[in-house]
């Protein structure tokens, strides 16, 4: 079964489908990529807890940068969030955002029970 939860015309929030929780793409304005990443991964919080996961339940993340440049600034924000030793597979990439002011996207697929 498949669940889907905060769907809209376009996209779900979450889709849940057996054991894995996929999450939307989570963005946010900010000045910094520090700003703009706490932002992003208080989102993602809030998700994994309303997919009934968490940040240990990690599998994979995705991040995509308007700038490479931003990598050691985003990497001092992420360090700090994931939890030593559940650190999931990750891939970093650089990409055109859907708007100017947006320097990272980050999207999550983790477990749930």
């Amino acid at each position: 079964m498949i669940e889907r939860i905060d769907t809209s015309a376009r996209a779900s929030k979450i889709v849940k489908h057996n054991g894995v929780a996929y999450l939307s793409g989570q963005v946010a304005e900010g000045d910094t990529i520090q700003e703009q990443t706490r932002v992003c991964l208080e989102k993602i919080d809030a998700l994994l807890e309303q997919a009934g996961s968490s940040r240990e339940q990690m599998l994979r993340a995705t991040i995509w940068l308007a700038d490479m440049s931003d990598f050691a600034g985003l990497n001092e924000v992420w360090n700090d969030w994931v939890p030593e030793g559940f650190a999931p597979a990750r891939a970093c990439g650089e990409a055109k955002l859907a708007r100017e002011i947006l320097k990272v996207e980050i999207i999550v697929d983790a477990a749930y029970e």
